[in-house]
């Protein structure tokens, strides 16, 4: 069976029993190689976790060898929420793949997402029909808060880290994103990183690491 999605894989090793996965979806302009190094500092504590990496289903205007999820090219709201629309569609299409390749439920996906990547995880986990184990999203937001308040389904429980230095999504979002959450009943941890600008830190792999082990050992 093949991915409708050109994907990064990393398997448990030793051939140990795949109980987890972890969809990681890269920010935008990278791909699933560039967000698959998350899986170096978590892989040794998660033995039974399998770590899928998709690229986006276009390619990036501004970096020809990487890819989006949804286009930027135009500052319209309406214009981006569309194309993250379509993008869900994909990745929805995609995740029942990953369902039926690994004999998985809801339950034991981890959505988990970089910038744009970390947008997607958002809507993913709530308009889905079925909760997931969490979403985790480093320096991210919500696309648009009055669309996902219509669609949203399930309340998947979530973690949001933001660097407070972010020149590219404002640490601002990530206050916007906890207010939005709590007003609508769903679990959410968050942490700020100090001198952090938009990347990914120790710190922060750090932080969603325990929160993942909390959450596969509860489920």
């Amino acid at each position: 069976m093949t991915f409708c999605l050109d994907t990064t894989i990393i398997k448990p090793e030793n051939n140990a029993d795949i109980k987890n996965a972890i969809v990681l979806l890269h920010g935008y302009g990278g791909d699933g190689k560039d967000i698959s190094m998350l899986s170096l500092n978590w892989k040794r504590h998660l033995p039974n976790t399998i770590f899928i990496c998709p690229n986006g289903h276009e390619p990036c205007p501004i970096n020809p060898n990487g890819f989006q999820w949804f286009d930027l090219t135009k500052d319209d709201p309406e214009y981006i929420l569309e194309e993250s629309i379509k993008a869900e569609k994909v990745l929805y299409k995609f995740i029942d793949e990953i369902k039926k390749r690994y004999k998985l439920d809801n339950e034991k996906i981890i959505l988990s997402g970089f910038s744009q990547g970390c947008m997607m995880s958002i809507n993913l986990g709530l308009t889905s029909s079925e909760k997931y184990n969490c979403i985790i999203g480093f320096s991210g937001k919500i696309i648009n808060q009055k669309d996902l308040k219509l669609r949203k389904k399930v309340s998947t429980d979530i973690l949001l880290i933001h660097g407070d230095a972010d020149q590219v999504v404002s640490p601002n979002f990530l206050l916007e994103a906890k207010d939005f959450f709590l007003r609508n009943d769903i679990e959410i941890e968050t942490h700020l990183i100090k001198n952090c600008d938009h990347h990914i830190p120790i710190a922060a792999s750090s932080i969603a690491l325990n929160y993942i082990l909390k959450k596969i050992n509860d489920c």
